[in-house]
């Protein structure tokens, strides 16, 4: 698997924001999707990168946002479907962490949703050291929304 920089606005992957969109939005009330669109994630200050396998298929996604000099979230988080149980939102989030840490954040948080739908990826935060925290940056008080936070 090769994790490297890549465009949201590129055909494939905007296939699988366009999947991730749809899914927060069947799942969510609109005024609890906190996901980017296409547009949104080539703000400069986002890193967008994509997971291939060795022919180039996209296997899932991830962004870094810089909130401050010291404090990251991670956005726009999604394995494809026929590459899910196979270690790619693992390689993900430790890719993530791992540009976090060479950044010199001492912070890394992120929204997910809180309802079932999400459980796999709450999982996935917290076996990588993430835990519950308040709404940070932007965020207000969400009934559906769960926030995460790691001190690097």
């Amino acid at each position: 698997m090769l994790i490297a920089v890549d465009s949201p606005v590129r055909a494939d992957v905007q296939g699988l924001l366009d999947e991730h969109l749809s899914d927060m939005h069947a799942t969510s009330p609109p005024e609890s999707v906190h996901a980017l669109d296409h547009s949104a994630l080539l703000a400069p200050s986002i890193t967008f990168w994509s997971a291939r396998d060795d022919d180039g298929a996209l296997l899932g996604c991830v962004a870094l946002s810089e909130l401050t000099p010291t404090h990251g979230e991670v956005k726009s988080m999604r394995t494809a479907v026929p590459a899910r149980g196979r270690g790619v939102g693992a390689a993900l989030v430790r890719h993530a962490l791992a540009e976090a840490r060479s950044r010199g954040y001492l912070r890394l948080s992120l929204e997910t949703g809180s309802q079932e739908f999400f459980a796999p990826a709450r999982r996935l935060y917290a076996r990588h050291g993430f835990t519950e925290c308040g709404p940070f940056a932007s965020y207000g008080p969400d009934p559906v929304s769960t926030f995460m936070t790691l001190t690097l």
